[in-house]
């Protein structure tokens, strides 16, 4: 597999790892301690870290700031401008960088353009938030949201298709059922 091929407008710190055949785009900037997978692509002014996770096959649009206590699991897709907090009740003059709350984004999931995903949060598998989506609970596996706050409207198959009430993806054939943490492929 390829070396990383970083732009030479971007930063990356000593003590970060990228992983092989990764992109890293123009003005962005990757953190101390952070790691991001094989295979990635981050888009121009990204900022990641200090210390964040990235799976592998992650592809993250401009103008996104993941922050400390974020972590992407493999083939997340974060749309641009999308927005990660990382305490619940910021002040500029309160010092609270011992509060980051942490913020899981689980495999295959999907975050639409300007969303905001407040700390502390799970996003389940293969779900997918809706643009401008402001999510302030968990979303389960599968599990279509949109809005401010965010609320479900549907389900969503693991290639991205919006189901219908048999539970048939309409562009694979999967079928699924519904399980206690969202949607899984049945049997």
């Amino acid at each position: 597999m390829s070396k990383p091929a970083i732009h030479p407008t971007a930063v990356v710190d000593d003590g970060a790892v990228v992983g092989a055949g990764t992109k890293i785009w123009h003005f962005t900037h990757v953190l101390a301690g952070s790691r991001i997978g094989k295979r990635c692509v981050l888009g121009q002014n990204v900022m990641v870290g200090p210390s964040v996770e990235i799976g592998d096959g992650c592809k993250i649009q401009n103008n996104v700031s993941i922050y400390q206590g974020v972590t992407l699991e493999d083939e997340v897709f974060c749309g641009p401008s999308c927005v990660f907090t990382n305490v619940l009740t910021p002040r500029a003059f309160v010092e609270r960088k011992d509060e980051f709350a942490p913020t899981l984004v689980r495999q295959g999931a999907t975050i639409g353009a300007n969303a905001t995903i407040v700390c502390g949060v799970t996003i389940g598998r293969y779900a997918m938030i809706g643009a401008g989506a402001v999510v302030t609970k968990d979303v389960s596996d599968n599990q279509l949201v949109v809005g401010n706050p965010s609320r479900a409207i549907g389900w969503v198959s693991r290639t991205g298709e919006r189901l219908g009430p048999d539970l048939v993806c309409p562009r694979t054939g999967e079928r699924y059922r519904e399980a206690e943490t969202g949607l899984i492929v049945a049997d």
